[in-house]
């Protein structure tokens, strides 16, 4: 029987989701597994490689199962994954060397602190697009291989494989064959130079990474291997790998230069096409790898990301304990006009981009004895909405670098649990100015997993077809004229001048 569905494998930080798409992108099933999160010191984050595997195979072989098909129905699998968190395991025994470091974990803040001292921070940004951080993944090996007895023998001896998630994935799905990551995966490492689509020995070097460690580099469509019959009873290609961000681009359809979609979680990621050819930074943002379709060219994004967004909804429900759930915030932030002068700046962790201040500390301004709660909810929904606008603007400027002066933004595609809060959308859209879309497909990163996957094997002819099967379900206008939104802009910009007076802690 031919392929008449694609699987797709959303992996993230919480929990591994599987969905089933039909030819028309609509979601025919999903499943999903959480898995348990590990907090072995103050700031850092685990999660067991095992705990990883089972509950994606799980997730996988149930949503098969819900949708009622088989593996010969399938077509093709494609991979979506939580970024930058890192594994490292035996080639041959297949043990992980420990926990796996996921993205969130701080454990190697003090060493990017001082690399960014450095002439390396400069050389780093040059050639993967990337600021300096433990963020990325190159600073989590080099902790791995210093710290486990016998890890640095092993790997220099070439047989220790080195993976984000995605490798991981693969090489398990693969019956440990193939021990690949795909361009959008390896350009959040740090160790790969997003010009020349290569492993960059100088950072390496940096970091004492063995490049024998190293996984293959594989564009994000196109088949890289097929699964070990035993897990679903049939071969099945895999065909399609891209970073949960970039599989969201992807998903949202921002196939062309300047389109850009805003996901809207914890925090908030904004990405921008940037077309063939990388946009370095001047603003403090991140230039990467958007996906690579075969042997075409690679595409690339500028990215900016919001540390605190639905975290600030989070906070009003458990920290002050003034709403039941994000649900009822829509309808309680429109009951009152405005903020009446309250301006909230959810800065708990510090600002990200484009401000990248750590000492910055949350605040609320503008109380009054006639602030309620509804003017807290409004004004932490459009915090929200400032920041984004922060990231924005800090885009247009790198963008008018490398596109023209003339580039400006036509439109934001939308995504993500906040996305479906219809005031925080239309609010969006007024004080940006263009109008924001909300798509029918609101499971954006594993609709993109599967897109890349159906092109890889012919299920789709090319991206024009993708291109139909999005669809919007709602688009908000801007209502508010340039005056009233500048004014707006600037009260804002000043309140979170006043969140970043705060003197530096020495924790």
């Amino acid at each position: 029987m031919p392929g008449r569905y694609i699987l797709a494998l959303d992996q993230g930080t919480t929990s591994s989701r599987a969905m089933v798409f039909d030819a028309e992108g609509r979601v025919v099933a999903l499943a999903q597994r959480p898995f348990e999160q590990l907090f072995p010191q103050p700031g850092w984050v685990e999660h067991r490689p095992e705990d990883i595997w089972n509950s994606q195979i799980g997730a996988a072989r149930e949503a098969l199962r819900l949708a009622g098909i088989t593996a010969p129905e399938v077509a093709a699998i494609g991979v979506a994954n939580q970024r930058e968190t890192t594994l490292v395991w035996d080639r041959t025994t297949g043990e992980p060397l420990g926990n796996a470091i996921v993205w969130q974990c701080r454990r190697t803040a003090a060493r990017c602190d001082e690399l960014r001292l450095t002439p390396a921070a400069h050389l780093i940004q040059s050639r993967t697009g990337l600021l300096v951080d433990a963020y990325f993944s190159a600073s989590k090996v080099e902790w791995m291989l210093e710290r486990i007895p016998t890890a640095r023998a092993r790997a220099e001896a070439g047989d220790l494989a080195f993976g984000t998630v995605d490798s991981w994935l693969v090489w398990q799905l693969t019956g440990k064959q193939r021990h690949v990551t795909d361009v959008t995966n390896a350009s959040r490492t740090m160790l790969f130079d997003i010009h020349k689509l290569a492993w960059d020995d100088e950072l390496c070097g940096l970091f004492s990474i063995p490049k024998a460690m190293l996984p293959t580099v594989v564009p994000s469509s196109g088949v890289i291997g097929e699964t070990d019959p035993e897990l679903f009873g049939a071969p099945i290609p895999i065909a399609g790998v891209a970073g949960d961000q970039q599989a969201a681009l992807f998903g949202q359809m921002c196939s062309h230069i300047g389109m850009a979609k805003n996901t809207y979680g914890t925090g908030c990621f904004l990405l921008l096409h940037t077309g063939t050819k990388p946009c370095l930074s001047q603003q403090a943002l991140l230039s990467t790898v958007a996906w690579q379709l075969g042997a075409s060219p690679a595409e690339y994004a500028l990215e900016g990301s919001v540390f605190i967004a639905g975290a600030a909804v989070q906070w009003l429900r458990d920290g002050l304990q003034i709403i039941g759930g994000a649900a009822e915030t829509e309808a309680v932030a429109r009951s009152v006009p405005d903020t009446d002068g309250v301006m909230f700046v959810p800065a708990f962790v510090g600002l990200g981009a484009p401000y990248w201040d750590p000492h910055a500390r949350g605040i609320i301004t503008g109380l009054t004895r006639g602030t309620t709660r509804a003017h807290l909810v409004r004004a932490a929904l459009e915090a929200i909405a400032y920041q984004t606008c922060d990231v924005v603007e800090a885009m247009l400027a790198d963008a008018r670098q490398a596109l023209g002066a003339g580039f400006r933004l036509t439109e934001l595609r939308v995504d993500g649990g906040a996305a479906a809060n219809d005031f925080l959308m239309q609010f969006q859209a007024d004080v940006l100015g263009v109008p924001v879309i909300r798509p029918t497909v609101t499971e954006t990163t594993a609709a993109g997993a599967a897109y890349l996957a159906g092109l890889g094997v012919g299920f789709w002819r090319d991206v024009s077809e993708v291109a139909r099967i999005w669809q919007p379900e709602r688009t908000f206008s801007p209502a508010l004229d340039t005056d009233a939104r500048q004014a707006a802009y600037q009260a804002w910009r000043a309140a979170v001048q006043r969140a970043r007076s705060f003197p530096a802690t020495t924790e």
